[in-house]
């Protein structure tokens, strides 16, 4: 480096500007290679699900974009923890990501502590989708609207259940959300499965029912299943006649599942937005839109400062439902 006399003022700024140039030249240089191997996407939870298929229709397209394998990788467990960890402590180079969104928001109130922070060590790079949730009830149900329900659940205090899966769910929150902006008295049940809430709920044992679209997707089309309304802020493309709950009596509800992918705090910029590019591209082929579409998911690509302000919104959004529901952290 040329000889830097550090009692002269311009010098000192040189000296203090070196390291930030060595820096940004470094991560230049690696995002213009990037990337020479292949990369790995961590899928915090089991294989089969979801947002599994949806993660591996989207490392398809990318691998054929980057010119490089994007191998799926399972990591399942409690709060979402050993797959985050795994990445959290892999090197900031863009070849380890990890699918994150509204679960790792959740996990953060549901849990008293966790071996990773969602905002502070990752980069968040592109949300993915949005699994619309429903309201449904039987086809029996004299229920045809929320206008309906809401005008029965006030004569008839105490009178209607909502089933959900378990405590802490995107489903069950989005049912104590419901209840809670509704001002009704209604009685919130937790089940196991998908498929315990679906059978409640066509039998007509529990009345209404909270759960994404793509369990009851084969219900919904066999008319076996009634959907009263959805959380989102918009209607799901899939089926545009189904209305929203804040459009049919709720003003401002929403309640949604997403996820998005992520890479270790610290990698470089550049590397970033090659990554967004690529989810990009995915998520614009026209078989990776009818797919999830097919599954019940809404594609939705964003930008990495979009993704981690939906974090920061669901994180306390979420925190304050938990914290209203009593829901005792684990």
């Amino acid at each position: 480096y040329p000889h830097i006399d550090l009692n002269r003022e311009e010098d000192m700024k040189k000296k203090l500007l070196l390291p930030l140039l060595l820096s940004l030249s470094w991560g230049v240089c690696l995002s213009q290679s990037f990337p020479s191997k292949p990369l790995k996407l961590v899928v915090p939870y089991a294989a089969g699900g979801v947002g599994d298929v949806t993660a591996r229709l989207v490392a398809q397209k990318m691998s054929e974009d980057l010119g490089q394998a994007v191998v799926i990788e399972n990591k399942p467990g409690a709060g979402l923890t050993p797959g985050m960890e795994y990445v959290k402590n892999s090197p900031p180079d863009g070849y380890t990501m990890v699918i994150a969104g509204n679960g790792q928001a959740l996990a953060r109130s549901l849990f008293k502590s966790l071996p990773y922070d969602i905002v502070k060590d990752f980069t968040h790079v592109s949300s993915i989708g949005t699994y619309d949730i429903a309201l449904v009830t039987s086809p029996n149900s004299p229920f045809n609207s929320i206008q309906e329900l809401l005008k029965f659940a006030k004569a008839n205090p105490g009178k209607l259940n909502i089933a959900t899966i378990s405590v802490g769910s995107t489903q069950n929150l989005s049912a104590e959300l419901f209840k809670s902006m509704s001002a009704i008295d209604i009685t919130v049940v937790p089940f196991k499965s998908s498929a315990e809430v679906l059978s409640n709920v066509i039998s007509g044992e529990i009345q209404l029912g909270f759960e994404n679209f793509t369990p009851m997707m084969g219900n919904i089309k066999s008319n076996t299943i009634k959907v009263i309304a959805i959380g989102s802020s918009k209607r799901f493309q899939g089926l545009p006649q189904i209305p929203t709950i804040a459009e049919s009596g709720l003003p401002n509800y929403e309640a949604t599942s997403w996820n998005g992918v992520s890479v270790p705090a610290k990698t470089p910029a550049a590397v970033v937005q090659r990554l967004n590019k690529s989810i990009q591209l995915a998520l614009e082929a026209p078989s990776v839109k009818a797919r999830m579409l097919e599954l019940g998911v809404t594609p939705r690509p964003s930008s990495p400062e979009e993704m981690q302000e939906w974090i920061n919104a669901d994180i306390k959004k979420w925190g304050t439902i938990i914290d209203n529901a009593k829901i005792e952290k684990q």
